[in-house]
């Protein structure tokens, strides 16, 4: 399932439902099928993904599509959270810069 992370002012980002779950755990949000980062939030909920980065930003996250192998059936390289993390937080500090606000919007709750 994907989810679709909408900034009012800054574009969109798709993420696989079990990579958007574990950076809105970090952010202490619900991985519920609509939700909002408002103005007021973003500036600590970035401070917040970084400061996870910086804790433990090569630890891997989940692959979220369900896929454990390449084609040629080799395992599939483990992706970081510093990876998985950067484009909500180039989204969320773009989006800061014109005090926008970040909507996410998925099928049902994951």
């Amino acid at each position: 399932m994907l989810v679709k992370f909408h900034s009012n002012v800054a574009g969109e980002l798709f993420m696989f439902a079990p990579v958007a779950r574990a950076l809105l755990d970090i952010l202490g949000k619900r991985a519920d099928a609509r939700g909002v980062i408002t103005a007021e939030q973003l500036r600590p909920a970035i401070e917040r993904l970084q400061q996870a980065v910086a804790a433990g930003g090569e630890r891997p996250l989940p692959a979220g599509d369900g896929a454990t192998r390449t084609p040629d059936d080799a395992p599939a390289p483990s992706v970081s959270l510093a990876q998985r993390a950067f484009p909500l937080i180039d989204l969320m500090q773009r989006t800061l810069r014109e005090d926008g606000f970040i909507l996410w919007q998925a099928p049902q709750d994951f």
